[in-house]
């Protein structure tokens, strides 16, 4: 299993998919379904969806990640050839200066560019510490003049991306671009791969989601048509195990799957998750059946599709499980691949649980 989950993963942070522009990650994540003999379906947003049929009086349950990525679209092509970029998603202004990047035209004709920094030897000494707003920043593709932009296919609206990377590390770690969700989308695999032979089952709705970076649509879309009473979500859950995050939390690289019993944005979108005591129960159990440790988070600053999907029609029972990373919406994500086998080992053991007694009853669980 590792070592598909490594192949996929590899595969999937190799696909440009800023978020509204996600179809050839789509197409790559459908044809792995279809090599697993799983019929997929892709709605009007661009969700793609897989439902594997269960028992019709058990719960039904909507199993989802987010496929598209974080970047930029091109706001203004210069006289001169230079790119001005608008920033779509979450991208650390700190970190892009010299960072290389790739206007996603097509296959075949993408173009590699850098974010421009500033030559070191004309910085001044109150520029050096000095975080530059991006949209101060350009991109320089080589281009000598607008007109050859466009003849590249280049154009206002076009989508950028950090270039993609992949970097296998000691440990079984593996850096890379879009980790974040790019990891939970070979998880999600596995584990269609895996449910198909459990029985019995409830019926579960495989989603591979659109623009959770913006703003959080895509799975929103999919709950309104699937109607699930149980909604699982596969992110990333804050490694905490380096200096600099070590007072928020106990999530550890290596340390297995994690569950979030908190979240909240708190910055502009107010709004996060606090999961179903039923989940929470149900999880806790599959660890400790499956002899698989489970990690918990609690954090404000982070936001995740549940956080939506949870209000749809008369409301959704959610929980919010993934896997340790550090370095969030950095041009390279690390995570640990075992991490990665252990969640997809605990989806498949907690979803086996869920049967025509489930109870969603928060009295069953409340003290």
């Amino acid at each position: 299993m590792r070592e598909r989950l490594r192949r996929l993963l590899s595969e999937l942070m190799r696909v440009p998919g800023l978020s509204g522009h996600e179809g050839r990650v789509r197409r790559h994540l459908r044809q792995a379904l279809d090599g697993l003999g799983i019929a997929s379906r892709t709605d009007r947003l661009g969700n793609l969806i897989a439902t594997l049929a269960g028992d019709p009086a058990a719960p039904t349950v909507m199993l989802f990640t987010h496929m598209d990525q974080l970047g930029f679209v091109v706001r203004k092509i210069e006289a001169d050839g230079r790119v001005r970029v608008e920033r779509l998603g979450g991208v650390p202004e700190k970190a892009l200066p010299s960072q290389q990047v790739l206007f996603s035209i097509g296959d075949g004709r993408d173009v590699p560019g850098i974010i421009a920094n500033k030559s070191h030897h004309a910085t001044t000494p109150e520029e050096k510490y000095r975080v530059v707003p991006y949209s101060e920043l350009h991109v320089d593709a080589g281009f000598a003049s607008a007109a050859e932009v466009l003849a590249a296919g280049i154009d206002v609206g076009t989508p950028v991306v950090y270039a993609p990377a992949v970097v296998e590390l000691a440990n079984g770690r593996i850096a890379g671009t879009a980790i974040d969700d790019r990891a939970g989308c070979a998880v999600l695999v596995e584990v269609a791969q895996a449910l198909r032979a459990v029985e019995p089952k409830p019926t579960v709705h495989l989603v591979f989601s659109v623009q959770e970076e913006f703003n959080l649509r895509g799975a929103v879309t999919a709950a309104r048509a699937l109607a699930p009473d149980i909604a699982i979500q596969l992110d990333l859950i804050l490694a905490t195990d380096t200096p600099d995050m070590a007072a928020r939390g106990d999530v550890r690289l290596g340390g297995g799957p994690a569950m979030s019993l908190y979240s909240f944005h708190g910055r502009g979108t107010l709004n996060g998750t606090i999961p179903h005591p039923a989940l929470v129960r149900l999880f806790e159990q599959a660890a400790a059946a499956e002899a698989l440790p489970l990690q918990r988070s609690a954090h404000v600053g982070a936001l995740t599709d549940s956080a939506y999907v949870q209000l749809v029609g008369a409301g959704v029972a959610a929980i919010d499980v993934g896997f340790p990373m550090r370095y969030s919406h950095s041009s390279l994500e690390l995570c640990d691949l075992a991490d990665l086998e252990g969640l997809a080992r605990l989806l498949v053991a907690a979803i086996a649980g869920i049967g025509p007694g489930f109870s969603l009853e928060r009295d069953d669980f409340e003290q």
